[in-house]
């Protein structure tokens, strides 16, 4: 992972954020990281828990709630564009 996020799966200059995965609180740049690095396997945040913090800007290092994530294109804190590809990616993380 390179100081603000990317990884060997996802390295282009909007892939800035990290997750935090709900089945062990431990932050990855991807579900490819964690599928290579965990010893389990991932599991979604459930819609009860849309207010946690999981999401980690790679540029500026402020976390976002998850629902607040999931309502932006950029970071909230310092405006850096987030790659619109993730969206396809929502479904492994969040219910």
């Amino acid at each position: 992972m390179d100081g603000q996020t990317r990884c060997d799966h996802y390295s282009g200059p909007l892939d800035v954020i990290a997750l935090k995965f709900a089945c062990c609180g431990d932050w990855y740049p991807c579900h490819l990281c964690h599928a290579a690095l965990a010893d389990h396997e991932a599991r979604q945040w459930p819609t009860s828990a849309r207010a946690t913090e999981a999401v980690l800007c790679g540029v500026c290092g402020c976390a976002l709630r998850i629902d607040g994530y999931l309502e932006v294109s950029a970071c909230p804190s310092c405006a850096a564009d987030f790659n619109p590809g993730c969206r396809l990616h929502h479904r492994l993380y969040f219910d």
